[in-house]
């Protein structure tokens, strides 16, 4: 994904001549092709990741389009309160990336996991939260945060994604992305859990179990008419996130039902536990240790149907 980002604000850079990159000490190579082509816009802030988000404001500010980038609990958790003050309450054209969210750096440690980001972020005004499933969906969000203007947090994985989409679909924050129609469950799909998600619909097929597979690469602000019709026409509505349970997309999806009365009865979230992982290893491990693997997604639904 980070490689599918570097090449987006490359080719974006030549279209928007106010994008401008600023980044934590990180990915100084991954950008050569954007510093070769427009070197003047790319500044290498250091770990200083509270200070970069200010100056990211002070330039939106003054009519720019700044990106920041670095490893995600150090681009959101790190430097919150500027990301709170000085972009949201103003309303700034800021977009904040995160690499490496979730799981991806599995073997680095808790402080490098970052599976309360979402839950975090989401909670603040003119927030957006962004999580692209794959390569095609970080190039299309990115151009879409740019066209919004608007606070932005663009949640991306590390390297190595499944590639899911064939082709480019039709995107827009806000509205998910039906990758294939199903009549009894459906899997909402958050960022880097797509391919999961066809696996298990996949798996489900096998047992007389239609699944439709949606990617709902936007949490906030959430497909309120895809939520209403999947409610309405399935057993079960199913969120599946790389994330931890408590506060995330499955949340925000509970909280939207409380207030439109739809029978929250049918939904199943499938995130991660309300503990730090100590385990060593890599994503795959990690998400076994936690119950996000495909046999785990199927299991969930095939007991709640029973």
């Amino acid at each position: 994904m980070r490689n599918a980002f570097a090449a987006a604000v490359t080719e974006l850079g030549e279209i928007h001549p106010e994008l401008v990159m600023l980044a934590g000490d990180i990915g100084n190579r991954l950008f050569d092709s954007f510093k070769a082509r427009h070197p003047s816009r790319f500044y290498n802030c250091g770990v200083a990741e509270a200070n970069m988000t200010g100056v990211a404001a002070g330039l939106a500010a003054s009519g720019l389009r700044p990106i920041t980038y670095t490893i995600t609990p150090f681009n959101t958790v790190r430097c919150l309160e500027q990301i709170r003050l000085d972009v949201c309450y103003p309303d700034l054209p800021v977009i904040i990336v995160g690499t490496g969210s979730g799981l991806s750096y599995a073997g680095l440690g808790a402080t490098h996991h970052s599976m309360e980001d979402i839950a975090i972020l989401r909670t603040l005004p003119n927030m957006h939260v962004v999580c692209p499933a794959d390569q095609t969906e970080v190039k299309l969000a990115v151009a879409d945060a740019l066209r919004i203007g608007r606070p932005t947090y663009i949640r991306l994985g590390k390297k190595g994604e499944p590639q899911v989409h064939e082709t480019p679909p039709a995107f827009a924050i806000g509205r998910g992305i039906t990758m294939r129609a199903g009549r009894d469950v459906a899997i909402l799909s958050v960022g880097n859990m797509l391919a999961v998600a066809m696996q298990a619909a996949d798996a489900l097929e096998g047992q007389g179990c239609s699944a439709e597979v949606v990617s709902m690469h936007t949490v906030k602000p959430l497909d309120e008419a895809l939520l209403e019709r999947t409610f309405a026409d399935k057993k079960l509505v199913v969120v599946l996130e790389e994330h931890a349970l408590a506060g995330g997309a499955g949340s925000a999806v509970l909280e939207w039902g409380n207030t439109r009365g739809v029978d929250l009865r049918k939904l199943v979230c499938v995130a991660g536990p309300d503990r730090f992982l100590s385990a060593c290893g890599g994503q795959t491990q990690a998400r076994i240790e936690i119950g996000l693997t495909t046999a785990d997604v199927v299991a969930r639904i095939t007991s709640r149907l029973s």
